[in-house]
């Protein structure tokens, strides 16, 4: 069980599987599957629906096209370690979906910053009146 705020996730949804890690390490890294790969389906999963909207709207490299979230742990030399990091690194990832973002409201420029952004359009519009054709006396 994986308990996200007030939501819980099966142990069922999660998909634990350990592989080999990457990079050096000697003998050990060659024979020894520490590293832990976690799958999560966002879409089957028991999580609530504006969670799941929000989690598959997120621009993380991590949620695969078909709504996978697909997280490698290899930090550490064990097995249980890489998998308690995997598993916590699944929390935060969905507790930052779990609070809904607040509204932007939009705000109007201050009367100061109006004024003066008049004052400098009329100093540019006078400048450039001044680049015209000089009128001659007839």
């Amino acid at each position: 069980m994986l308990r996200v705020g007030s939501t819980t996730i099966a142990e069922s949804e999660i998909e634990l599987t350990a592989i080999r890690a990457q990079g050096p390490g000697g003998q050990n890294v060659n024979k020894v599957a520490t590293s832990i790969q976690l799958r999560f389906d966002i879409v089957a999963s028991s999580l609530p629906g504006p969670w799941k909207e929000r989690l598959l709207a997120l621009a993380d490299q991590r949620i695969s096209k078909d709504g996978c979230v697909l997280i490698k742990a290899q930090s550490y030399r064990s097995q249980e370690k890489n998998r308690q990091d995997a598993l916590h690194r699944l929390e935060l990832l969905i507790a930052r979906v779990a609070v809904p973002p607040r509204p932007r409201r939009p705000t109007r420029p201050t009367r100061a910053s109006r004024e003066r952004r008049l004052l400098g359009k009329g100093k540019r519009g006078a400048a450039k009146a001044l680049r015209g054709r000089v009128k001659g006396e007839e």
